[in-house]
Parts: C-alpha cells; structure tokens; sequence
C-alpha cells in the first residue's frame, strides 16, 4: 500500500484566489437562491444543516443521545470530503461557452442585463476544482464542531500526545482540506510550537483510481451510463433547455444539455464560493432544479452507488481499514489498555464516500433510478444534495458503556442514522458485535483484490 508521511506547514495558503470577489454575509444579500437544496454534490454544508447559517460553530450534543451515564466515547472514524472548491476545468470551458451565448442573447430582463453588463467571466481553467477560503473554512469549522462534540477524544492533549491520525488522498483540495482541518484545531488551543504530520494514502482515499474492473467496467465505459444520457437526451432535461433559451430569447438549438447543466453549475459556485444569489439563478425555476438534480443523481447512482456492484466493491479497502481501527480500539479498550488511536481524520472526496455509504446499504431505495421513473422518484432516499455537500462526512463513534458493552453510533453530516438492517437497536447505537455480525459478509470477504482484478475464476463467482 503506498502511504507515506508528509509534512506540509503553509501548503494551504496557497490556494488560487479568485477574482477579488466580496464574500458577502448572507444576512447582507437579498436572499438564497429558492433552488439551493438542489444543488447536489455542488451544495453548502450550511444547507444539510441549516442551523450552521445562524452559527458555524454550533453542535447539538443532545442528539447524539448516549445510551446511558457510563457510556463514553473511546474511538471517532471521521471520512470527510474536502471542502468547498472552485469548478474543474472541463466545467469551466463549459461556463465560457455559455457566458458568449448568455452574453449575446437579446432577452429584455434585468436580471439577463446585470449579466451582459456587471458580470465577468471570473472563472479560469488554471483553478480547475482548487480548495477555496470557503473550503478552508469548511474543515476548520468542522474540526472546531467535531471537538465540542467529542471534547474527551478531539482534545489538545490528544492531538500533543499523537492520538490524532490524519490521512487524505493526494489531490491538492485534499491535501489543503487536511491541513485546513488541522489548523481549526491549532488555531482553536492556540498551538505554534509543534506541527502535525499527515499521510497521504491514495491507496485509501482514491481506491475507484486503482480497482482495474470499475474502471474498465464503468468508469471508463460510455455504456455504463446509457440511463444518465438518456435521461439528459429525454423529456424532462429538453424542456428545461427550451425555458432556458425563452427567458434568454433565442433559439432552443443554442442551449444543449451540457450548457444547461454550466448554467446551474454557475449559480450553484456562486453562491457556494461568494454566498451571492446570482443573476444565473434567475435561469431556473424550482422545476427546472429537480430535473437537473435527478440528472446528477442519475450520474452518482450508476457510476458511484447501485447501479453496479463493482461500484460499492471498490471501496472493501476503506471497508476493511475502518473495521480494523475500530477492532484495534475495542480490543485495546477490552484489555484494559489506552486506545492508541483515538481519532482517525480521513479525507478525500465524494467518490471516496458514496461507494463506501453504497457497500453500507444506506440510501437505497426500492426501486433503482432510471431515465424513465423520474416522476415517481420525487421522494427517493438516493438524493446526493442530502447526501454529499462539501465537507461531507461520515462520522462512526465506538462508545464504552461499561461492563464490556461497546457500541458503535454512525452520523453522517453530524447528524445520527441508523445502520440499515439494524433498525430496531435503541437510539441508534448498536452493540458493535451486532454490526460486525450484520456485516459480516462483507468482513470475511470483499477482498479488493478479488473484486478489482478484470477476470473472475468461475470458483470466485
């Protein structure tokens, strides 16, 4: 496994910054944009939980619901997505695409003309999918959050005593999330006279990039998406495009899939990047925002989730790695012995998440989703806007609650669920032999080697 340590001090400050753009308090502008919960895995963090827009550093221990007085968290997993970051290239040329149509269509509205007139195309291809200030403060808020609710775990004398693992995949939004995350902590208890080291372990954090039959099979396999291009080639997608190009007067063969799904990009960077309701925004309706959310869900469905089996299989590393620092934290605590590793900080991306979140079983729906049932998907559990903002983060707490009963408490987004298939378990935290038990398919199998290599002996079928 290639893992090696790497100590980075000022890595995070640089980060291309943006064309001078105000950050505006959301108090100071007009509102949000109406369609911001639909912006998938381009949405805030602040729009999961909306209680962050009055305070970013608020926590509400009370739902965490501990089983009883002598409970005590011993071990926190934390797999995190990087924060807020700045459109990639690919999307970038497609937004300058659509700022020279946008910019010579002849629409008479106000909104239309604060575009032609007051914006500029900020966006260039060298930022390609870079950490934004937004993103830096993403993970150090969420540091700040993570120690006020586990204070005995996310603690100075922890992190000095170096109880506190971080790892992270090698992309530069990772990196910089990573020591974003570090530095909330270190700002927090003022620290200036150590440095904390990190590892980057793409073998973890980026498995998709080395499982060799997910990335012939789907990644790399235009047929593997036939239900997402014919959802965007279908109904529904066409006629957002034709509104699109009526509230801009021009022709619907002007606008293709593609724009249409820049423009919403557009809006949603805005206001993810600047907190600003952009005039883009006033390109959709709450409808139009739907179609193009299911269109992204569509995406992650059959290239990252159910769609295909290699998808969550990928992720058996991550599976049997976090399994294995629970197990070493339950039998050190068993045996009576300090729990070594007392926090473990991995960061990487949505594709690092939602397999892993897939292989889980959370977020399945009875029925898969296809180009076709989009109208009856209106209350679907696979919806990555709830799922997957920036600095998504799926949090598995190990709690000692005496007399060798140890549980085990999942949270995504700082929020508890409840593992499928063990929902009768009182206050979602599970006997952690229950939930070894309930996957325990999974932990004496799904070996990544098996899974990834292209060809299967029949034996291993």
């Amino acid at each position: 496994m290639l893992a090696f340590l790497s100590k980075f001090s000022v890595l995070y400050f640089f980060i291309i910054p943006c064309c001078s753009p105000q950050y505006v308090n959301l108090v100071d502008d007009l509102k949000m944009p109406a369609i911001a919960k639909y912006f998938s895995t381009k949405g805030r963090y602040e729009e999961v939980n909306p209680y962050l827009k009055e305070d970013i550093l608020a926590v509400n221990r009370s739902m965490l619901q501990a089983l009883s007085a002598q409970c005590q968290e011993i071990h926190v997993t934390a797999i995190i997505r990087h924060g807020t970051r700045y459109p990639t290239a690919k999307i970038i040329q497609l937004m300058q695409q659509l700022h020279i149509v946008v910019r010579n269509a002849s629409g008479v509205e106000s909104w239309l003309r604060e575009i032609q007139t007051q914006w500029t195309m900020w966006y260039t291809e060298d930022m390609d999918g870079r950490l934004v200030q937004k993103g830096v403060n993403d993970l150090k808020h969420l540091a700040v959050r993570l120690s006020k609710l586990f204070p005995s775990l996310i603690s100075e004398e922890k992190l000095r005593g170096g109880f506190i693992k971080f790892i992270t995949s090698s992309k530069h939004r990772c990196v910089n999330s990573t020591l974003s995350f570090k530095a909330g902590l270190t700002e927090l208890w003022d620290i200036k006279d150590k440095e904390f080291d990190h590892a980057v372990n793409d073998a973890l954090m980026r498995f998709f990039d080395q499982c060799t039959r997910f990335l012939q099979e789907v990644d790399n396999n235009p047929s593997a998406v036939t239900e997402v291009d014919k959802f965007r080639q279908g109904p529904e997608m066409r006629r957002v495009q034709e509104k699109i190009a009526d509230r801009l007067s021009i022709p619907y063969n002007a606008i293709t899939d593609d724009m249409a799904e820049a423009a919403f990009y557009l809006c949603a960077y805005e206001f993810a990047i600047k907190t600003v309701n952009s005039p883009w925004c006033r390109l959709f309706d709450e409808v139009d925002a739907q179609v193009l959310e299911y269109a992204n869900d569509l995406k992650q469905f059959w290239k990252r989730g159910y769609g295909y089996d290699i998808n969550s299989k990928s992720s058996c590393i991550l599976f049997h790695d976090v399994f294995s620092r629970l197990d070493q934290a339950a039998n050190e605590n068993k045996s009576g012995q300090q729990v070594t590793e007392a926090v473990t900080v991995q960061i990487g991306h949505a594709e690092t998440l939602l397999p892993l979140l897939t292989l889980l079983g959370f977020f399945k729906d009875s029925e898969a989703l296809t180009s076709t049932n989009y109208a009856t998907q209106t209350h679907r559990s696979f919806r990555t806007s709830h799922m997957l903002p920036y600095a998504a983060n799926l949090l598995l707490v190990l709690y000692d609650c005496g007399g060798g009963d140890l549980r085990l408490q999942p949270l995504l987004n700082e929020k508890p669920v409840t593992f499928p298939g063990l929902t009768d378990q009182k206050a979602s935290m599970p006997l952690y032999q229950d939930v070894r038990e309930h996957y325990g398919e999974l932990l004496r199998g799904c070996d990544f080697e098996n899974e990834c290599q292209l060809f299967k002996h029949p034996s291993e079928m």
